[in-house]
Parts: C-alpha cells; sequence; structure tokens
C-alpha cells in the first residue's frame, strides 16, 4: 500500500471536479494540473468526480489549480481535507477558494435533473437547430453550418487549452479538425451531424458515469441528518454531524443509528444490510457495537458514541472507495501509456489516408480527405481509455456496498488471481470466543455441574468463565452463592457451596490435588482430540462433572471454504495455537493446518508458498498477523469496521464472513472479464468502422457514433457490475 503523504514537507489538497465524463478529461486535467510549479503528483477520479493534489508544504497553489482546471472547461471547488491512516488531519490547502455555484462536497456532481445542465441545454438546442435546418431544406447549408460552429466553439477552446496545458493530441482536437475539414470540402450537413453526436455521446458519458458516482455517494445519505443526545439529564434533536466521541444518544425503533457507538443499555435486532450487506437483522445487546447508517428495529437503545462523524463506517468507506478509485490498475496503467501513442499514430494514418491515395494514385482529393477526417474520429480513443477505470469503478463500488473493501484497482485484480489462501485460525475462521460444548455429569446432573461452575466463576473476566457464565444464561440455570473464591497457582478456582469446598480447573491440576482421573481420560482425551480445552469439577478428590470448551468455527466457514475450493483454491490455517485443537478445527473444515506458529513463523510460510510459485492471499485480524499480512500478494482483513480492519491490509470483509473471501475473487473475475468485454466493444467497433469507411460504405457521422457509442457501450456494460449477484454467495 501506498503513502500518499509520506514527506513531511508535502501536504494534499482535494477537489471535486464537475463536468468530467470519461477518462480522456481526466488525462487531461492530470496533464495541465502536473505543470504547475509546487506540484508533486495528481490522482484525478472520474469515478468519483474528484483530484487529490500533492504539493510543497511551502506552497499556495490553490489559484493556479482552480485557473487551469477551469481554463479546461471544468468546474472545481475544494473539499475537505481528510484523515489520514493514523488519525491525524492532513494540512488543509491554502489560498483555496469556492468557485460560484458549487458546493464543497454535497454529493455527486450532477446535482438535480441532468437536463438542466448548461451541457445538456447546449447539446439539446443543437440537436433542435439541426432538426429544424434540415426540415426547411430552403435554407441551405448555412443552417449547418451555424448549428456546428454554435456547437464547435466550446468544444475548439477546449482543444486550444488542452494543447496549451500539454495535451495537443485530444478528442476536442480531432473533433475539431474533423469538423472544419468537412465544411470546406462540402459536407456541412455531416459536420454539423457530427457535433451534435458528440455533444449527445458526451451527455450520456456524463448520465453514466453520474450514476456510479451516485452509487456511492449515496452511503453517506444513509446517516440520519439528526440525532437525540441525552444532555444534562433531558433528551434533545441534534445535529448528527456535531455528535463528539463520548456522547450519549438514544436510537428508538425504526430509526437509523446516527454514529458508530456501543450500546449502553437495550437490546434488539439491527439491520446492519446498508453497511454490511448481511440480510438477516443482528441481535445486539449491551456492550456490543453499532455502526452508522444501520437501522434500530425493534427496542430503544442508548447508545455511546465512538467515533465522531468524519470518521464513522460510512464515511470511512466513502473515503477508502475514493481513494482506491483514484489508485490505478495495471490494465489501466497500460491502456492509459497505451493510448499515449495511439491517438498520435490515428492523426498520422488520418492524415496518410488523406493524402497519399490522391498524391501517389490519382484519387479524388474530396473522398479521400472526409475518408481521413473520418478516420480521425473512428480513432479518438475514449471507449477504450474508459474500459478498465469504468469496470474498475464499477467494481469497487460493487464491492463497498455488499461490505467487501479493496484498496485500489491492483488489489482487485490481483484477487482473482490468488491459487492460495492462508487464513489465522482465532477470530478469523472461528467466532474469537470459546464456547461451552459438552456437560458431562458424574454422579451429579448436568444441570449441577452448570450451576457450580457458573457459581465458581462469578465475577471472572476470564473468557473461559464468561463462556460458562453465558451457557447458564442461556439455560436460565441459577448460580448459587460461593464463598471464598480463590484462584490455585492460574491452574483452576476453589471455592465453598453449600458448606461442600469445589475445584474446578484443570486435569492435571486436579489430579495433582488427589483426583482419580482414570476412569475419565479416554473421555477427556475424546475432547481434546476434538480441539476442545476440558475442565474438570471436583470435591473431596471425587469428579463429579466435566465441562468442555471450544472456540467454534464461523458458521459460515465451512460453506465459505468449500467455496473457496470450487473456485481453484486451496486454503490453509496458520496459527499460534496447539497442533492438536488446530488439526481438530482445519479438519472439521476440509482444510490443512499448520500450528504453534510465531508471527514469523507464518511470514516465513506465505513466503514459501509465493517462492513455490502460488499467489498468496492472508486473511487475519490486522494486528498479530500484519507481517504476514504485508508479505503476501493480497492482505484481507477480517473485521467489523475496526481501523484496524479497514486501514491495515489491502482489502477487508466488514462483517468477517469466511464467504466473502471467495465473493472478493469471485468480484475481481467478474470485474476483469467485464474489462475484457470492454475492450472488444471498443476495439471491434473501431475496427469495423475504420473497414467500412475506407472502403467508402460509412461516413462521418457513423465514425463518430463508433467513438461516442463505444464509450457509452462500455460504460453501461461496467455499471452491470452495480446491480450484478455474486455466483459465490
Amino acid at each position: 500500500m501506498t503513502e500518499r503523504n509520506a514527506s513531511p514537507a508535502s501536504a494534499e489538497a482535494r477537489y471535486r471536479i464537475g463536468g468530467m465524463d470519461c477518462a480522456s478529461c481526466a488525462a487531461k486535467i492530470d496533464t495541465a494540473v502536473r505543470r504547475i510549479d509546487g506540484v508533486r503528483d495528481v490522482s484525478v477520479s472520474v469515478s468519483a468526480g474528484t483530484m487529490t493534489v500533492a504539493h510543497g508544504a511551502d506552497c499556495a497553489i490553490g489559484s493556479g489549480v482552480t485557473k487551469t482546471v477551469m481554463a479546461l472547461g471544468y468546474t472545481i471547488a475544494p473539499l475537505p481535507p481528510r484523515a489520514d491512516a493514523v488519525g491525524a488531519t492532513r494540512r488543509p490547502e491554502q489560498g483555496h477558494t469556492h468557485v460560484p455555484g458549487e458546493a464543497p462536497d454535497h454529493g455527486a456532481q450532477h446535482d438535480g435533473l441532468w437536463w438542466q445542465a448548461p451541457k445538456a441545454k447546449l447539446t439539446l438546442s443543437l440537436a433542435f437547430a439541426y432538426l429544424a435546418a434540415k426540415a426547411i431544406p430552403a435554407l441551405g447549408t448555412w443552417p449547418y453550418v451555424a448549428a456546428m460552429l454554435v456547437g464547435l466553439i466550446p468544444i475548439a477552446q477546449r482543444a486550444y487549452q488542452a494543447a496549451r496545458a500539454g495535451t495537443p493530441f485530444s478528442i476536442e482536437m480531432l473533433m475539431t479538425i474533423a469538423a472544419i475539414g468537412a465544411v470546406f470540402i462540402g459536407a456541412a450537413e455531416e459536420a454539423a451531424a457530427v457535433v451534435v453526436l458528440f455533444l449527445i455521446g458526451e451527455l450520456l458519458e456524463g448520465v453514466a458515469a453520474g450514476r456510479a458516482r451516485a452509487r456511492i455517494k449515496a452511503l453517506a445519505t444513509l446517516v440520519p441528518k439528526t440525532a437525540w443526545m441525552e444532555d444534562k439529564g433531558a433528551t434533545r434533536e441534534v445535529a448528527a454531524t456535531s455528535l463528539v466521541v463520548g456522547a450519549i444518544v438514544l436510537i428508538r425503533p425504526g430509526d437509523r443509528i446516527p454514529a458508530d457507538g456501543e450500546i449502553l443499555s437495550g437490546e434488539g435486532g439491527v439491520d446492519e444490510a446498508p453497511v454490511t450487506g448481511e440480510s438477516t437483522p443482528k441481535r445486539k445487546q449491551p456492550g456490543d457495537k453499532v455502526f452508522a447508517g444501520t437501522i434500530n428495529l425493534e427496542r430503544a437503545l442508548r447508545v455511546r458514541v465512538t467515533a465522531g462523524a468524519s470518521d464513522n463506517t460510512i464515511a470511512r468507506v466513502v473515503r477508502l472507495v475514493e481513494e482506491a478509485q483514484e489508485a490505478k490498475a495495471p490494465t489501466e496503467r497500460f491502456i492509459d501509456r497505451f493510448s499515449k501513442y495511439y491517438t498520435p499514430a490515428v492523426l498520422l494514418v488520418g492524415a496518410l489516408v488523406a493524402i497519399v491515395p490522391p498524391l501517389l494514385f490519382g484519387g479524388n482529393w474530396n473522398g479521400w480527405i472526409y475518408k481521413g477526417l473520418a478516420i480521425l474520429l473512428i480513432g479518438c480513443p475514449c471507449a477504450l481509455v474508459i474500459s478498465v477505470p469504468a469496470a474498475i469503478a464499477s467494481g469497487l463500488a460493487a464491492g463497498a456496498r455488499r461490505g467487501l473493501l479493496l484498496k485500489g484497482g491492483g488489489v482487485l485484480e490481483t484477487i482473482g488471481r490468488v491459487t492460495t489462501v492462508a487464513f489465522d485460525k482465532t477470530g478469523t475462521l472461528t467466532v474469537g470466543k470459546p464456547k461451552v460444548t459438552d456437560i458431562v455429569g458424574l454422579g451429579r446432573s448436568e444441570r449441577d455441574v452448570l450451576a457450580i461452575t457458573a457459581a465458581l466463576e462469578t465475577g471472572s473476566s476470564h473468557p473461559l468463565a464468561k463462556a460458562i457464565l453465558d451457557k447458564a444464561a442461556m439455560d436460565h440455570v441459577p448460580a448459587p452463592p460461593a464463598s471464598g473464591l480463590a484462584a490455585v497457582n492460574g491452574k483452576g478456582i476453589v471455592g465453598t457451596i453449600d458448606g461442600i469446598e469445589w475445584f474446578f480447573g484443570s486435569p492435571n491440576a486436579a489430579e495433582a490435588r488427589g483426583a482419580k482421573l482414570d476412569a475419565i481420560r479416554a473421555r477427556i482425551t475424546a475432547f481434546n482430540d476434538d480441539g476442545k480445552t476440558v475442565s474438570v469439577l471436583a470435591s473431596d478428590r471425587i469428579i463429579a462433572g466435566l465441562v468442555a470448551m471450544r472456540d467454534e468455527p464461523r458458521a459460515d466457514a465451512k460453506a465459505g471454504i468449500q467455496t473457496l475450493s470450487a473456485q481453484g483454491i486451496s486454503a490453509v490455517m496458520l496459527t499460534g495455537d496447539n497442533r492438536r485443537t488446530a488439526e481438530a478445527i482445519a479438519r472439521s473444515l476440509g482444510m490443512e493446518a499448520r500450528a504453534d506458529l510465531l508471527p514469523e513463523d507464518k511470514l516465513r510460510i506465505v513466503e514459501e508458498l509465493k517462492r513455490s510459485g502460488k499467489i498468496v492471499a492472508k486473511v487475519g485480524d490486522g494486528i498479530n498477523d500484519a507481517p504476514a499480512l504485508a508479505a503476501a500478494d493480497v492482505g484481507i482483513a477480517m473485521g467489523g469496521g475496526t481501523d484496524v480492519a479497514l486501514e491495515t491490509a489491502d482489502a477487508a470483509v466488514l462483517h468477517g464472513r469466511i464467504a466473502d473471501v471467495a465473493a472478493m475473487v469471485d468480484l475481481s473475475r467478474r470485474t476483469m472479464a467485464n474489462i475484457r468485454t470492454n475492450i472488444v466493444i471498443a476495439i471491434g467497433l473501431k475496427a469495423v468502422f475504420l473497414v467500412t469507411t475506407i472502403l467508402g460504405v460509412t461516413g462521418l457521422w457513423p465514425a463518430i457514433l463508433a467513438d461516442t457509442g463505444a464509450t457509452v457501450l462500455v460504460t453501461l456494460n461496467a455499471l452491470r457490475l452495480l446491480s450484478a449477484k455474486s455466483t459465490s454467495t
């Protein structure tokens, strides 16, 4: 992962860019802004409609960036600085000024109805003028020339500004040359048609791009605007953005939760689908975490806020997806490099087609110039350039809507090629909390054994004690009062209940106190072989019962491993737990286990797998697995939206389902298939129209359809990823 702001002498400024509809727009802006003194790096995201500029900390570049972008024909407005991965706020850019009519960050750039935008009004009026001219032939070609000029002047201005800013071979330049050339050879009607179709194509591109942005921006609207906050014994309504860490809020049944927090009182179902994609409501009780934007379904909850509005789960998801969309995938970078040489080559080919046949073979000048101009339009690289980022952006957005966060197109590409997934055990393959699995009564009933052990463990915070107390609460078994409770060298606990002293602890400790285990040793061994921890309840050296506990596998773990296997991906467990427990869990899930590992051992195994030619994904909690997560081809953090889960790895699954790892693989493969389809559409249409144009079958207006039509097609095809269902879940 790349640290955007690594240098202490650098700062970062972010902007909302309006009117940016395709990758060629982004390329022009990128090239122009990079030429400004003090700018160190630029990242432009068509999908998010944003631009991030890294610059010297002592440079005030705001006015220069604003003038440069506006000169290219786009609107620009500064965005608030974002918090970096460690929680510090980046230095805000100095000298920013708002562009009139633009808001800093209020959702997608296409606010309002699409036909109300200036570009839409120009397109519609120009189309009307063209149709009017066609309806009144007596006016001759002048109405076509006038209509063409009205539409072409802003296009030519953008072409001129782009050339001055370092992009001479832009789509606008090719359009300007083709339209003016067509007028000079007497094809004024077709010149006007080309300009109209070009503007319609741009309009459709903008609508499609706006839809993609709106899918992610809609996440931000899930957080309610107001919240009911407790203040000095009363409850009052406040703006949700004003909530600070530590504030206490009341969430009524049916309300959306206004902030990330921890439940203080109340319990009931919470619909987490907006954040995790999980359709089944999750039961919540005091001590559980809740996320902003989720819905309280049943009873009133009192929640302590744990994250401010700018750092709640949804805000982080939106921020991470926008950052990911700015990070180019390897395929996208290749297409960008290819297009830099491709466009000048198209201009050269068009010139040769227009000049060589008349000069060398006596061809008709007007006819061959017409074909050369058509080739300029056919060769515009917009569809090809947008084919990859449109699909990548849709894939990233589709994943985010389902709680699958991927840090950029490179990660999205790589995860589909993974051949081995290495899982941590505790908290990843398993729930992370021991659970009572078996109670055996020996001379006493199972209910008595549970009641006595619960009495001995009352007040303890040990995970095994909590498992017993939870079991007693679930089975409605009351714990009798106990006295004289004391730990025994960390091996167990003793206490007196109804005048009888009891010991509860490990079999070895019970045996050391004189208890006879011969009759039950085989049963203890059988529990151990199943990966269970066994504790013995004894009184006066007599064994009264056994309690077996285990950190159980997640409910979906086995199905998730099976889905990975069906995708041709092997799975291995890497754990620091003992071999017997690890092998028992792994056996139940149908996977290999490597146990008794230190963090450096996990790192070594991941590197060994990579050296053997495997593409490795490491799945863990993002903390003690950090070395292995970093070494893997893809590091995936499991978690419920924690800072670690969202910030430390290449990818994160918000609701911690093993099946979601397979869902990420499936999403990657579908995205790459979508990209291949887009490239075929973009190049295929151009190839067909190139041949038909040279043969004289098609002319200028079909040529512009080969570009704008293909651009719209690949964008709409990419948008299918937003609604397609995963085949792995």
